[in-house]
């Protein structure tokens, strides 16, 4: 039995994932007000990973090998540039936070997919899931932020496919032993390639930044890329796989609780029927494996059953 201690740092290590990561999404569209989305996320993995290299090698974790480093840059621009980066440009073309993170709860039914095709397919209660899971997105194609930019829809569809893909490679490729360098590694392939393609897709910081995006900033550094994903890793170890996934069920209503609220977003009638089938779907598959790949606006690459 754990002791208080231990109960208490499982409470606050499940409060961070459920709530810090589903106000990421918010966060994106604050920090989108000063920064452009791949430079915005480009810096933000740039400084979280150089700090996650400290911790690494404080805790003596080795440097990887060039092979490692290889498959780092491969999962690490695939996870951050096609998941996370075009989330945000998603939101900057209007989509809103809340509606954006109730669409891409929709990756661990890609992620089963994904397995299928490589040899792992769906039982019939994950197949439930996956319709149940695709009819939630074709009913949030008709709220009204997706209705407004196709390109918006077009992107946040796309999105959860490639982090799907990402996350399902990482765990089938050598990476890291040591978490927090694999992590490291991940975040700084992603964030040099996101500053890279920023500048040649014509992203510029126009002006200076204001203070609201400045903060959203280091909020998704500090907590979105380091805080929270440590203590999702600290869930892994220590509680059941479905017990740390949860997250995946509570951050859609947290950032569409965060949108309303803070983000003063408006909701239409299809995200509250797409959320329950999404989220109903998403419990069909999760339950009918031992572990889940489910992300969030931040990797977690040295885990196999990683979840934007």
């Amino acid at each position: 039995m754990p002791d208080s201690s231990d109960r208490l740092k499982l409470g606050l290590s499940l409060l961070a994932v459920y709530i810090i990561w589903g106000t990421t999404y918010l966060g994106i569209r604050f920090g989108l007000e000063g920064f452009p989305p791949f430079i915005l996320n480009g810096i933000r993995f740039l400084v979280a990973g150089s700090i996650l290299v400290v911790i690494g090698r404080m805790r003596r974790q080795p440097w990887p090998t060039r092979s490692q480093w290889v498959n780092l840059m491969k999962t690490g621009a695939m996870l951050m540039v096609g998941g996370v980066g075009l989330v945000a440009m998603a939101e900057d073309y209007g989509v809103g936070s809340g509606v954006a993170a109730t669409a891409v709860a929709i990756i661990p039914v890609w992620a089963a997919l994904i397995t299928g095709m490589l040899g792992e397919w769906p039982s019939r209660r994950e197949w439930v899931g996956l319709v149940l899971g695709f009819a939630g997105v074709m009913v949030l194609v008709g709220e009204g932020d997706f209705r407004s930019t196709v390109t918006g829809t077009a992107l946040i569809i796309v999105s959860p496919m490639f982090w799907s893909l990402g996350s399902v490679w990482s765990s089938r490729i050598e990476l890291p032993a040591g978490a927090a360098m694999a992590t490291a590694g991940q975040l700084l392939a992603g964030g040099v390639a996101l500053t890279v393609i920023g500048p040649l897709r014509g992203e510029r910081i126009v002006g200076t930044p204001s203070r609201s995006s400045w903060i959203a900033l280091a909020y998704l550094i500090v907590f979105g890329s380091i805080i929270a994903y440590t203590a999702y890793v600290y869930l892994l170890k220590n509680v059941r796989a479905s017990v740390a996934t949860s997250y995946a069920y509570v951050n859609p209503i947290v950032a569409v609780i965060a949108g309303v609220t803070l983000g003063k977003e408006i909701l239409t009638g299809p995200v509250f029927i797409a959320m329950p089938l999404i989220l109903g779907g998403v419990a069909l598959v999760t339950m009918g494996r031992r572990r889940v790949i489910l992300p969030e606006p931040v990797p977690a690459p040295a885990i196999a059953d990683e979840a934007l």
